[in-house]
């Protein structure tokens, strides 16, 4: 009975046989024991090599055989700079719908994917996405507080205190009747609200002061429990100079205790 010796198949297969037929006859031959035993290292190590590289050049491919490049570092660009960047460079670029940013500018761009300096082909998609600037915030609700704890109630959302109007109204003194916006409006964090407190009701009838000068309308007003607000001067022949020309609120005008008047007074030139 003859036994059928089986033979490697393809290229790979008789590479390997004249590889081991060559090293075989080489044992074979005399020589010292140090060349034999490094001769039946190289045949047992030969397969393994061979499989090792041909794994490698198959699954992991040399860096040199790949068109790559890094990817570029777009963010804090305009989006339109950043699709320049990346057509220039061989990429493709597909950008997101923008995000909310606390302090990046509408448009610039916060966001990409691969990050900067990753290593990819031609023609590889960078995703990207601009901001759309801050996330805006509601007015808050701020109406029935004491003047101090709705100042800290607005800049807590995010926002700022634009002014503090003095409003007469039927709650205490001191009291927050409404703002400026008013609650539930959204703003861009760092707008200003206008806060409406409340000086209490109008029980006071402001007194005619036409006519008077500024010191006998200061005490007029503190009498009544009412104070004297501003006092611009304005160039006329009425009256005599240095006297009140016109007040806001006018003669007669219901008013709360503490409420200020705010005063003309007549200038005689222009000195």
């Amino acid at each position: 009975m003859r036994f059928r010796r089986h033979r490697p198949a393809g290229t790979f297969g008789r590479v390997l046989r004249s590889a081991v037929t060559r090293v075989t006859g080489l044992v074979d031959t005399r020589g010292s024991k140090r060349r034999r035993l490094v001769l039946a290292a190289i045949v047992f190590l030969t397969p393994f090599l061979l499989g090792y590289a041909l794994a490698a050049a198959v699954l992991f491919p040399a860096p040199f055989l790949a068109n790559s490049q890094p990817v570029p570092r777009i963010l804090g660009l305009a989006a339109d700079d950043a699709r320049a960047t990346l057509q220039d460079r061989g990429l493709v670029s597909n950008q997101t719908d923008a995000i909310s940013h606390p302090t990046a500018p509408r448009g610039e761009v916060v966001w990409q994917d691969p990050p900067p300096g990753v290593d990819v082909q031609q023609g590889t998609a960078i995703t990207f996405s601009a901001s759309r600037g801050p996330q805006p915030v509601p007015v808050p609700d701020v109406a029935g507080y004491d003047q101090a704890t709705a100042q800290r109630l607005v800049t807590a959302a995010g926002l700022e205190i634009a002014n503090i109007v003095s409003s007469q109204a039927p709650v205490p003194r001191g009291i927050v009747v409404n703002s400026r916006p008013p609650a539930g409006v959204t703003l861009v964090p760092g707008s200003g609200v206008i806060l409406f407190v409340s000086v209490g009701a109008p029980t006071i009838s402001v007194p005619d002061l036409t006519g008077l000068t500024l010191e006998e309308a200061r005490k007029v007003l503190e009498d009544a429990g009412l104070t004297l607000g501003s006092t611009p001067t304005r160039l006329s022949q009425d009256g005599a100079p240095g006297t009140v020309l016109e007040q806001e609120p006018g003669a007669g005008t219901m008013s709360a205790p503490g409420f200020a008047v705010d005063l003309i007074i007549r200038r005689e030139s222009n000195e």
